[in-house]
């Protein structure tokens, strides 16, 4: 198993940026993939990055150019950057790990309200 925490979501005006972190219980090398999710009110889930164990990156298409995923193994924790960010951009971001196609593990995710 493996627990996640999200933080660093927040209120944030329209062009400026946020750090989210998600830290894991258990070392993110050892996870396959981790990544970061997205939902709006209404919408659906949707994907924003994600992040292997040797820590290879992608993202959702929408997303390139100013979100960026990367991680820190010391702390086991995965982290999404956000600059220039839109009204759009609110939602609830959650983070999951992967451990195998029928082992996923969600955190409860963390607020991002981008509004002047």
């Amino acid at each position: 198993q493996v627990q996640l925490v999200e933080s660093g979501g927040g209120l944030v005006q329209p062009g400026g940026s946020l750090r989210l972190s998600c830290a894991s219980s258990r070392s993110i090398t050892s996870i396959p993939s981790m990544a970061w999710y997205r939902q709006a009110p209404g919408a659906q889930r949707e994907l924003v990055a994600s992040i292997t164990g040797l820590g290879s990156t992608n993202y959702a298409d929408s997303m390139k150019g100013r979100f960026t995923i990367s991680r820190d193994v010391g702390k086991s924790t995965v982290y999404l950057q956000m600059n220039s960010l839109k009204p759009e951009d609110t939602a609830v971001y959650y983070c999951n790990a992967l451990l195998t196609p029928r082992q996923l593990y969600w955190g409860q995710g963390t607020q991002v309200t981008v509004s002047s």
